[in-house]
């Protein structure tokens, strides 16, 4: 996006358009945070949307490098200034943050800020998120504000869009994950009647060849048959329901979009920074993206539930038409020597049963006190 200025009616129309294309809440507060900067002409800008724990369930940020998110550190808390259009939902314009009595102190690595604009988004009387620009790219008047009345008004244009396309994306997260719980429901109902029948019949032709054994092998025999049979049954029946369980997200955007969301949403719900990045990676066979899902998913969990990690990266990189999934973490780590015992409460065997079953190979390296690495190959179609 250029950092170039832009006004008038068609710079707002294309801000707002690019709001109303995503429908995923993460692309959307991406969408409104790149768009405030470009159209104000801004060094820096953000959009914290509150949780209810004095903290922001999201924070935005747009200007910043990766390296300079990394390095600033966990997300902010509602304090100082950040907390004035959450708390007062009026909006504030400032020469200089720094000298406001409610400036509290930036953290060591965070950009120095100067002029200053914020103001709440709001869905009707609620308060659902803050917006805030600094560092206006202008000549700044002798101590005064490089943001104008007029880019108050303008930005005040863009948060009442924001609003309704922030809602807009919630309510649709919603009605997805009710879809995906409403079809998880009816499968599992089909699961414990279809299953469940064929193991009740399995058990009653169990105990009868028992009875059998001692005094009709031949009964006994043709008993054992079906069982036999009726377990080849029941195992069918497992494996449907477990494609029909494919992951929807998977079907409808695929592997790395689903990947983008599911980090997304532990990067919000952790205390430790969660990253996600992709190079080269389009598709894969319908087997070989589920088998990298559910080790991802694996992989977080121990990360974030065990590790202690303050940082975990996931990567996804192309490889000789296949890919190679990274999960690194700078967590506690284990000893490689207690491989065997860690490996079946850290998830490692399902891991590597996974990667096996799409054709792959998965390897664990991990120091202790020096983090954990699950790397897993998979060759493509």
């Amino acid at each position: 996006m250029s950092h170039g200025p832009r006004s008038g009616l068609a710079a707002v129309s294309s801000a707002l358009l690019a709001m109303s294309r995503h429908l995923e809440v993460r692309d959307v507060l991406k969408t409104i945070v790149a768009s405030a900067r470009e159209l104000l002409d801004a060094q820096y800008a953000a959009l914290g949307v509150p949780d209810d724990h004095g903290g922001f369930a999201q924070f935005v940020v747009d200007g910043v490098s990766e390296e300079q998110w990394k390095a600033i550190g966990p997300l902010p808390r509602q304090h100082g200034i950040l907390a004035a259009m959450l708390h007062e939902a009026r909006s504030e314009r400032l020469a200089d943050v720094r000298k406001d009595p409610r400036f509290e102190g930036w953290p060591k690595a965070h950009p120095d800020l100067v002029d200053f604009l914020g103001l709440p988004i709001r869905d009707g009387d609620e308060v659902i998120g803050a917006l805030f620009l600094a560092n206006k790219n202008c000549e700044k008047p002798e101590g005064g504000c490089g943001f104008t009345a007029e880019d108050e008004e303008l930005l005040g244009i863009l948060a009442q869009h924001a609003a309704i396309a922030l809602t807009n994306a919630r309510l649709y997260e919603r009605s997805r994950e009710l879809t995906i719980a409403e079809e998880r429901s009816r499968l599992a109902h089909e699961l414990h009647d279809a299953v469940s029948q064929k193991l009740f019949s399995l058990r009653l032709t169990a105990q009868a060849a028992a009875r059998l054994v001692d005094r009709d092998p031949s009964r006994a025999k043709g008993e054992l048959h079906q069982v036999a049979v009726l377990a080849a049954e029941a195992a069918d029946e497992l494996r449907a329901a477990v494609v029909e369980l494919r992951p929807a997200a998977l079907d409808e955007d695929g592997l790395v979009a689903t990947l983008r969301t599911q980090v997304q949403v532990l990067d919000r719900a952790h205390t430790a920074r969660v990253t996600f990045a992709c190079h080269g990676v389009k598709a894969l066979p319908a087997s070989q993206e589920e088998a990298v899902l559910r080790v991802t998913q694996e992989a977080l969990h121990n990360a974030l539930r065990h590790s202690g990690a303050d940082h975990v990266d996931v990567t996804l990189d192309r490889r000789d038409g296949g890919a190679v999934l990274r999960v690194t973490d700078d967590g506690c780590g284990f000893d490689p020597q207690a491989v065997r015992r860690a490996g079946r409460h850290l998830g490692l065997v399902s891991m590597r049963d996974r990667a096996s079953g799409a054709g792959g190979t998965l390897t664990v390296e991990s120091v202790a006190g020096k983090g954990t690495t699950i790397e897993m190959e998979v060759p493509g179609g």
